[in-house]
């Protein structure tokens, strides 16, 4: 069970109308980890942006020894930094953390350059390969058509010695074969059950014939009150005070807004009934105001404990949730949800990547 440190100025308590207090800064963002921490989430996400909020890698450094349990799902937008630097920055933030590092390899834009979308996951995969090698302590000798590289490992070495868990997630097929190739966790933002399924069988048999297998992570946000009337009515809060025209610049300023698994979260909206909900649980209007997942479990506390289980039936093993805003939905989601879910570190020897 993971939580979500609002990294790149999104948080809110009215999506769309930015609340000073809210914005992205060390303070905000430190508290919404700790919280994480203090109610005992396995794993927090930290995600990267360029024109909105702060630097996650430097506060993924200035986080390190202030958490104790808690690990860091850092996101990694690849091609930012040559690979032997990022190795470097990993094995030291990995050494910081004393083993609590996880990686969210990221396939967005460089901001400022443009690259369509078969190139930038085939640099996505070399980097990941090129990535796992140096940290698991191999020497590379490389010559792809993004990186081309012959060196020796760092010396610094994580604490295990071997590299962190990938984490990846999108939905074009050049997005599935990377995934497929090299990573460990597929990450799924929110779609109803019979989609997902589908999904995963696709993303299953790609993974086989490279002779990997993946597990698989849902990225959504959540919304938990005492009664469904209560959680529905918080949902239509939130929205009260967004207009259209806000909710499309914000959409835009994403680099992933034109994704396949950003327009798949815009079909879920115009598949929705008139409240939003695709399902009973599943609304999709958090959608309007964000690029990335677009969706929230919104119901009493066995509702949500519900949907959580049957996605985790149905194969999902790591869960990456958030809410509006985000400190205070945290402790809502750990006072009524977390208590009753049987969860722990996700564990386990990964797949090498395969170029």
């Amino acid at each position: 069970m993971a939580w979500f440190s609002a990294l790149c100025d999104d948080d809110y308590e009215f999506l769309g109308q930015p609340d000073p207090e809210l914005f992205s800064s060390w303070e905000h963002c430190r508290n919404i980890v700790l919280t994480a921490d203090r109610y005992g989430f396995d794993n927090v996400l930290l995600p990267s942006g360029y024109q909105l909020g702060i630097d996650n890698t430097a506060f993924a450094a200035g986080m390190a020894p202030l958490t104790k349990d808690i690990r860091m799902l850092l996101a990694i937008r690849c091609g930012e930094l040559v690979v032997p630097q990022v190795a470097r920055q990993m094995a030291t933030l990995d050494q910081m953390m004393d083993g609590r590092l996880t990686i969210n390899i990221i396939s967005s834009d460089i901001p400022g350059t443009k690259v369509e979308s078969e190139p930038r996951y085939q640099r996505s995969t070399e980097i990941m390969y090129v990535l796992r090698e140096l940290l698991d302590g191999r020497s590379v000798d490389f010559q792809g058509d993004h990186v081309q590289l012959t060196l020796d490992p760092p010396r610094i070495r994580t604490v295990s010695g071997k590299s962190p868990l990938f984490y990846f997630g999108g939905l074009s097929p050049a997005a599935r074969e990377c995934a497929a190739s090299g990573a460990d966790v597929f990450l799924m933002w929110p779609d109803v059950t019979s989609k997902m399924l589908e999904v995963k069988a696709d993303m299953d048999a790609r993974a086989a014939a490279k002779g990997r297998s993946l597990r698989y992570g849902w990225r959504s946000h959540v919304i938990v009150r005492e009664t469904e009337d209560e959680a529905r009515a918080a949902a239509r809060r939130l929205l009260s005070k967004l207009d259209d025209e806000t909710g499309n610049e914000i959409r835009q300023k994403s680099l992933d807004s034109k994704s396949a698994g950003v327009a798949r979260q815009a079909e879920l909206r115009e598949g929705a009934d008139d409240e939003g909900y695709a399902e009973r649980h599943l609304w999709t209007g958090v959608g309007r105001a964000r690029s990335g997942a677009g969706a929230a479990i919104v119901g009493d506390p066995d509702q949500v404990l519900g949907k959580l289980n049957e996605l985790a039936e149905a194969g999902i093993e790591a869960f990456i949730l958030s809410g509006y805003p985000h400190a205070a939905e945290c402790d809502l989601f750990s006072r009524y949800v977390l208590p009753n879910i049987n969860h722990g570190r996700l564990e386990f020897e990964p797949h090498p990547v395969v170029i």
